[in-house]
């Protein structure tokens, strides 16, 4: 088999793979009765909450999309101008050392020409009091989040590169397979290797709302061997809870803040929610659905940059700037279809969370995380389909009211 036909199979598989989750998986009608109408935001928040998330939305996209615009800009120059051969030109070494420079090189300059806007954009989250701790720690976090990124890209690029040099025909099943698996292990470590760079963790303490969270897990079926605080109030004033892993590494993660500032009712709710997403496989649907499409973008790469007479395709190094170019933009473009799948599933956890959870403490804890994240109420139709990986804050008080009602 050729390695065109290769890559059409890889391609093909991946793209079955994702439809099968997609239809079979994704709960896309998670609302019993379906899509509830929303009430009035001032029935819940105060005039001064409505202007508050509106003011700081407002600024807050545009140093967002002004730093995916520039980010895209950049890597789009050097992906597909002559800039990105000149740079691998550049570069001594044999390819396995040029692959990880260039990754280096691309991430560093591609960080120093969007800091501006990182930097403004914490400057705004200060300016409404949602940021905490020192400029000297923001760094750290970027320079780790950086090099976490970088090893990433690093090692599915020597995947894809070392592939090709090693089968020429075969390299996009070999290279697909290889990362398709390396998602299923990255999951499973993800929260004991990677998270602990970012946050200390502890076993929430013994005591009545252990014990409430430990009787919930049992209520909602989920084995649970220990919920963990995050210190997380030492950067941000938002408070939030998650759930991480599968197997031996799964975890319910609360924020520090969310167990010292809230009652014990709006705890219990927003660990509920939590538990929904352990007892679901969300989790695992997020994996598999993040390991079928790198199996289809490894196809869909196979026949853009196959072999030509003139060059040696994904054999050569040089081709690393036009991968990640083209890595950079198919996120973008698949960003609303990513979105539309995750606020589905939180919709799905807030309907199980409310069955087994008061409504009243499910609507008041809303209040509260949209005041402290000065989130805005009603945001752009534009910005929700794009960029949303939630439901609104009316739509999920409007769930609650549903299941108060009932």
């Amino acid at each position: 088999m050729t390695q065109y036909r290769t890559s059409w199979v890889v391609a093909i598989v991946g793209a079955l793979w994702l439809c099968v989750i997609l239809v079979g998986f994704v709960p896309w009608h998670p609302v019993p009765g379906g899509t509830q109408s929303l009430p009035e935001p001032s029935r819940y928040f105060s005039e001064g909450d409505i202007d508050r998330g509106e003011e700081f939305a407002r600024e807050a996209r545009v140093w967002q999309l002004s730093s995916l615009a520039v980010s895209l800009v950049f890597v789009a120059l050097l992906g597909f101008t002559r800039l990105g051969a000149a740079l691998m030109d550049r570069l001594r070494g044999p390819w396995w050392t040029r692959v990880p420079l260039a990754v280096i090189t691309i991430a560093v300059v591609g960080r120093v020409v969007t800091l501006p806007f990182a930097i403004a954009m914490r400057r705004h989250r200060l300016d409404f009091e949602l940021a905490r701790g020192s400029w000297g720690g923001f760094a750290v976090d970027v320079v780790v989040s950086e090099l976490v990124e970088m090893a990433v890209a690093s090692f599915g690029l020597l995947v894809v590169v070392g592939a090709a040099r090693r089968w020429r025909r075969a390299w996009p099943a070999v290279a697909g397979g290889v990362l398709a698996l390396s998602v299923g292990v990255g999951s499973l470590l993800y929260p004991v290797v990677v998270e602990p760079l970012f946050n200390s963790f502890s076993s929430l303490p013994e005591g009545p709302l252990r014990t409430e969270v430990l009787q919930l897990a049992d209520r909602m079926d989920v084995n649970v061997d220990d919920v963990l605080v995050a210190d997380a109030s030492r950067r941000t004033t938002t408070i939030n809870a998650y759930v991480s892993g599968f197997g031996p590494t799964r975890r319910v993660v609360v924020y520090d803040n969310l167990v010292d500032d809230l009652g014990e009712p709006e705890t219990l709710s927003v660990v509920a929610h939590e538990l929904a997403h352990a007892k679901n496989p969300d989790v695992l649907i997020g994996t598999s659905s993040g390991a079928a499409g790198l199996l289809l973008a490894t196809g869909l790469l196979g026949l853009v940059l196959r072999r030509r007479p003139q060059g040696n395709g994904l054999a050569d190094a040089r081709a690393v700037p036009r991968v990640l170019a083209l890595v950079a933009v198919a996120s973008a473009l698949v960003s609303p279809v990513e979105a539309a799948i995750s606020q589905r599933i939180e919709a799905r956890a807030d309907v199980e969370a409310l069955q087994v959870s008061s409504p009243a403490a499910f609507i008041a804890l809303q209040q509260e995380l949209a005041r402290r994240s000065a989130a805005d109420l009603t945001p752009p139709a534009w910005s929700q389909f794009w960029f949303s990986t939630h439901p609104t804050t009316l739509a999920r008080i409007a769930n609650a009211e549903r299941q108060a009602a009932e």
